[in-house]
Order: C-alpha cells, then sequence, then structure tokens
C-alpha cells in the first residue's frame, strides 16, 4: 500500500516535495519538540519501523483535551505508523446540524496516544494534556480531500467526517444523528426567570419553598459551550468581554454544553457582595482596562439554576429537581460557585441573611419549572433593603463647590400614563460616578420634560431635561403618600435593565 495519501500531501506541501522525508513523518513533531524540557514522547530521528508506514491497519484514535493558551481537543487517528492529528477548539460535534473547525498539525508518534501530563509553560504547546476519550475506529474513506471513519469510543461513537476548506483548516462534521434521541443543541436565548417582590410565604406553606439568599450583583445567563463562555445581561446584552473570570470556569466544564443562571457579585472589603463595588466593572470593555480592573475589583459568578445541560431541556422539571441537576455539576472555582439553597426554614434564612447585612432573600417553590422571561410568583424576593430600578428623565446642577456638574438626578418609574416622576436623588455619588452620569447624558440632552405629569415647581426649576434611555437604582426609606421616593440614594447605573422595564416595586 502507498504511503498515507494525508501524511505525504501535507508534507509536499511544507517541505516542497522532497519525497526523502515522506519516509521520515515525524521531523515536523521532533522540530518543535526539546526531549530535555518536556515530557511528551519524542522518537529518535529516522524513519518509522520497517513495515509500520505500509501496513495501513492501525485502528486506534485518541481524543486528548488540551488545556493549552486556548483550550482545544486533539484528534488523533492512527494511520501509516503515526497519530494524524487535527486540534479542535470546540471538541467533536454532536449535532450533525453544527460543524466544528479542525486544524490539521503535525503527525504524531504511535506513543502520544497514552500521553498526559503537564507541557512546561514556554514550550510549544504548554499547558495540561488528559486522555478525553480513545477507542477503536474503522475507515470508510480516507483521501486528501475527506477522511470518512467510524469511531468506537467511552464518550463519542460514530460517523464522522473530516474535510479541509483553507489550507491547515478542516471541518470535521458528525453523520449519525445526536446520541440522544431528543437532543436540542445550545440556544442561542433563554431569557431569564424573574421573581415577584413580596412578604415570605405563610409559615403553613415554609416546607413548600426552597430558600435562596438574594445577592446585590447583576444577573447573568451564561451559555458554555467547549470549553468558551458566552455571558447575556437580563436586556440580552452581552457583557462576556466585562467578566473574563468566566473564561476558566467555562475552561473548567470541558465539553459540556450547559446554560446556567446566575449572579455576577463583587465583594467589599468585609466580603459582602456589593452592588457600588461592582459598578466599576459593569461599564468596561477595553481589554486592557478590564485586565486591570479584574485585578483589583476581581468578580464571582454565582450560578443558582441550569436551563440547559448536555443536549436537553430541563425548564419543565420543577425546582427541586433543575437544583439537584445543578448541584451534581459541582462547580467551584476561584471565580464561580453554585449558591446555597435551603428547603424551608425561610425565616431563619431571612434572619441570617439580615445578620450577615444582605439585600435579602428569594423563596421559590419546590415544584416551580422555570419561566423563561416571565416574572412568577413562584419566586417571591424578599428584601431586607428596599430599593427602586428608577429612569433618569433630567438633572439639576449642584451648588458651591459642585456648580458645574450634577447635583442631583430626577428619576421617574413606567406606568401605564407613561414615565411618571418618582422624586430626585442626590446623595450616594462618588466623583467618578458623577463624570461618568455626566458624560452619559450630555448627549441625551433635550428641550421638553419627558415626566407624563408635572413636576412640583421647586424639582423643575433649572432643570436640564434628558431622553428617558438610562436606568439606575436607588436605596430609599419609604414612598411617600404622593408617590414620590423618601431618602433615596444613589446605587449606581442597571445597563443590564430596559426603561420600558421599570415598574413601581411595593
Amino acid at each position: 500500500m502507498p504511503p498515507d495519501i494525508l501524511t505525504r500531501r501535507s508534507l509536499k506541501r511544507q517541505y516542497g516535495g522532497r519525497f526523502h522525508l515522506v519516509t521520515r513523518p515525524l521531523d515536523p513533531y521532533r522540530a518543535k519538540r526539546d526531549p530535555g524540557r518536556t515530557p511528551e514522547p519524542v522518537p529518535p530521528p529516522g524513519p518509522l519501523p520497517a513495515g509500520r508506514l505500509r501496513n495501513g491497519r492501525g485502528d486506534t484514535f485518541v481524543i486528548q483535551e488540551h488545556h493549552a493558551t486556548a483550550l482545544h481537543w486533539d484528534f488523533r487517528l492512527e494511520r501509516g505508523g503515526v497519530l494524524v492529528s487535527w486540534a479542535v477548539p470546540m471538541g467533536l460535534p454532536l449535532d450533525p446540524r453544527t460543524n466544528h473547525l479542525a486544524v490539521h498539525t503535525e503527525d504524531h508518534p504511535l506513543s502520544y496516544a497514552g500521553f498526559a501530563g503537564d507541557i512546561p509553560a514556554g514550550e510549544y504547546g504548554g499547558g495540561r494534556v488528559t486522555i478525553w476519550d480513545r477507542g477503536t475506529y474503522q475507515t470508510e474513506k480516507w483521501t486528501d480531500r475527506e477522511v470518512k471513519v467510524v469511531l468506537h469510543g467511552a464518550r463519542v461513537s460514530g460517523r464522522y467526517v473530516l474535510f479541509p476548506i483553507r489550507g491547515k483548516n478542516w471541518m470535521i462534521h458528525r453523520m449519525d444523528p445526536p446520541p440522544l434521541p431528543d437532543w436540542q443543541p445550545l440556544p442561542e436565548l433563554v431569557r431569564p426567570m424573574l421573581a415577584t417582590a413580596g412578604a415570605l410565604p405563610a409559615e403553613r406553606d415554609d416546607e413548600r419553598y426552597g430558600f435562596e439568599l438574594k445577592w446585590d450583583g447583576v444577573r447573568a445567563m451564561v451559555y458554555v459551550q467547549g470549553g468558551r463562555a458566552r455571558a447575556l445581561s437580563r436586556n440580552d446584552r452581552d457583557v462576556t468581554a466585562s467578566y473574563p473570570e468566566l473564561r476558566a470556569m467555562a475552561a473548567s466544564l470541558g465539553t459540556r454544553q450547559l446554560v446556567l443562571d446566575g449572579e455576577v457579585v463583587a465583594l467589599d472589603e468585609v466580603g459582602r457582595p456589593s452592588f457600588g463595588v461592582l459598578q466599576s466593572r459593569m461599564h468596561v470593555t477595553k481589554p486592557a482596562d478590564v485586565r486591570r480592573l479584574a485585578a483589583q475589583v476581581p468578580v464571582t459568578f454565582l450560578a443558582f439554576d441550569v436551563v440547559h445541560l448536555d443536549g436537553r431541556d430541563p425548564t419543565a422539571l420543577p425546582y427541586v429537581e433543575r437544583r439537584a441537576l445543578l448541584d451534581a455539576l459541582e462547580l467551584s472555582g476561584p471565580a464561580w460557585q453554585t449558591t446555597p439553597w435551603f428547603r424551608g426554614g425561610g425565616r431563619q434564612v431571612l434572619a441570617a441573611s439580615v445578620q450577615q447585612g444582605l439585600e435579602g432573600i428569594v423563596a421559590k417553590r419546590l415544584d416551580s419549572p422555570y419561566q423563561p422571561g416571565r416574572r412568577s410568583e413562584a419566586w417571591i424576593k424578599v428584601k431586607n433593603l428596599r430599593t427602586q430600578e428608577v429612569v433618569i428623565g433630567g438633572w439639576k446642577p449642584g451648588q458651591g463647590r459642585r456648580a458645574d456638574t450634577i447635583g442631583s438626578l430626577l428619576l421617574g418609574v413606567r406606568t401605564d400614563d407613561g414615565l411618571v416622576y418618582a422624586g430626585h436623588v442626590g446623595t450616594g455619588f462618588t466623583d467618578a460616578a458623577l463624570r461618568d452620569l455626566a458624560d452619559r447624558l450630555a448627549p441625551l440632552r433635550q428641550r421638553t420634560s419627558p415626566f407624563a405629569d408635572e413636576l412640583p415647581r421647586p424639582d423643575a426649576r433649572d432643570a436640564v431635561w434628558v431622553a428617558p434611555s438610562l436606568v439606575g437604582e436607588v436605596e430609599f426609606g419609604e414612598w411617600t403618600r404622593d408617590r414620590r421616593l423618601r431618602h433615596p440614594s444613589w446605587r449606581g447605573l442597571r445597563p443590564d435593565k430596559e426603561p420600558a422595564d421599570v415598574r413601581r416595586e411595593p
């Protein structure tokens, strides 16, 4: 049998077609590795053992998970005495509707099929290598334009085809149906289920609920596939770039496909989640700024629900069963955790949240399904702090030393009659927050008031009106009889919320 076609053609492309190199297909492999610096097997120079290049009967395949500069999976097929290899960034596809990139790399020695270990940093391919799957395969077709095989492994089985698209870039396609009859691809968008503000469930109903602590952060739906993370805010904005801590979590999950619902939080100096501390991370997307702030203000992702799991849609399952699935994932890392929950004992959980200075708790009915995008009374948020989302409709200049900047913000909430005035806030701002607000509000100026009702004359005097497109949050004492916020204090902007959704909470 002639030498392997793929090996011969690739060597001709790389070395100008000098035929004598075809009998030494591991030379490119050796050239990239120093046996004194890497634990990888490096055979001595020379041709392959006699007969191995010609018999073509090798049927081993191996998939190695490789945590290098970028996580990928190395897919290797024994052929002609070597392991013909591709680097697959997203892993082998399990759904025939999705093809994955596969980058053809240098042939590896057969002994590499058993390699697992740490390649030192600075060396070619530096990072941890583990064996993700291995087994045997059958060849249906092997040419320089198409490699069609049937895999028989412990974790992946089925018919696959690889085909080149450009240079070293190939695609890998699953030809068989998905491994599960009801397999569903990772969804593009799942909107979060929302809680209703209220009081603790009656004591007689306590055992019908699970109770979670309420975290003072921002909601995030995190989509994990092929060791990569994509995070969307509550209003569907992509916030992945702002929170690089999610990359390590996704890499730790390997080839699993998940959609996790949770909260991104930052801790204050005493270790409590703080929305104010998180503010500095919420608007930043420039890589250099993100890296600097990630070191100064690290965040943690707290997962409290799973709404897609390895081809399955668990949203119809009751809360208690989804929590069991989530807990079984054992999410635990330097920047990610699964939140604790408690069956019953709501009053004790609420008291503990008060003692720890937390925002409150959420009561979730044990039998409740996950209702994407809906605000449901099956989830009840019980707050220790009174907070209200507000729309900025204008601002008033400061006095004295603050005469050249914002003195207070004019706030509104949505009703059926439009944006209704809810009062003004002039405390709780840092100098940095005031500068940021001034920059954001300057291009939004308009001549007329955006409020549907008439403001009290003192509040309207000297007001600078703006288009009502920015959402913020305040902490306050109570609602007055004329539906104004009493003693509000600014907490920060909420880029994860839309003005149309801002309603008065009880």
